[in-house]
């Protein structure tokens, strides 16, 4: 049995489904998700794996599905045209991102942004008459709309979620503190207005090197006599201290 990772966009997430079948990367292949029929494309082939919880590829894409594929997206893009205009005429308070249908087209998915919950009720009821297919409004964080648009980061390269992060992980506050960085907002929110990304990848050794570091204010023996920590640097390993002839020293844990 093969686990088979396909991804439904570029830059999106892989998902993992089971095969019997081994198929190369960059293979089209039509699979059921929770969001209908899709058609994704091959990113990663394992062998020999439990795919016992995964759903089945059902086959490979013909060349009319991946005709019909392209058709859907531009259907898709007029509805979120015609979508907006709708929108703007019931007065709601929600922003769209995207639009995309199935490919049996028995499904039509919105995600959209929102300070508040919306009632969207009788929108959905005009859209179901209009396309003639189910109707699905999803919710999103401002996260996954940076994810969708992308964008160029203070760092002056292109979002992290946009381009090598494939899950976010939960950022707070106190992994800002641990890397000693000051808690000005234009420093440490993202294009999103969230919590950089990238203060993920380096908080757990952050965390381990403070676990051996005195907290800033601490007494501690130096030399003989009491000193006072002054600062702390975690990645480095060290603290300087001030002695009681008011002099400031540095220790290094390695």
């Amino acid at each position: 049995m093969y686990l088979i990772g396909v991804k439904f966009k570029i830059d999106g997430k892989t998902y993992n489904f089971s095969s019997d079948k081994l198929y190369n990367k960059n293979t089209k292949v039509i699979v059921e998700t929770e969001k209908g029929i899709q058609l994704g494309i091959v990113d990663k082939t394992e062998c020999d794996k439990d795919c016992n919880n995964l759903k089945a590829i059902v086959r490979e894409a013909s060349p009319e599905d991946y005709d019909k594929y392209l058709k859907n997206i531009k259907d898709a893009n007029k509805a979120l045209k015609e979508t907006k205009e709708l929108i703007k005429k019931l007065n709601l308070n929600m922003k769209l991102i995207d639009a995309n249908f199935s490919l049996d087209k028995k499904m039509l998915l919105f995600n959209f942004i929102s300070d508040e919950r919306v009632d969207f009720r009788e929108l959905v009821k005009e859209l179901a008459a209009k396309y003639h297919t189910r109707i699905e409004l999803h919710q999103i964080g401002v996260r996954d709309k940076a994810k969708e648009i992308g964008g160029i980061g203070l760092c002056g390269r292109i979002l992290c979620c946009n381009n090598c992060l494939k899950t976010v992980n939960s950022i707070n506050i106190n992994m800002v503190k641990n890397q000693n960085i000051s808690l000005n907002p234009t420093k440490i929110n993202g294009a999103c207005g969230r919590l950089l990304c990238c203060f993920t990848y380096e908080n757990e050794l952050y965390e381990e090197n403070r676990k051996a570091l005195p907290k800033i204010g601490e007494k501690v023996k130096y030399k003989g006599s009491i000193a006072e920590v002054k600062e702390i640097d975690v990645l480095n390993k060290k603290y300087t201290v001030k002695t009681s002839e008011n002099a400031f020293e540095e220790v290094s844990l390695d």
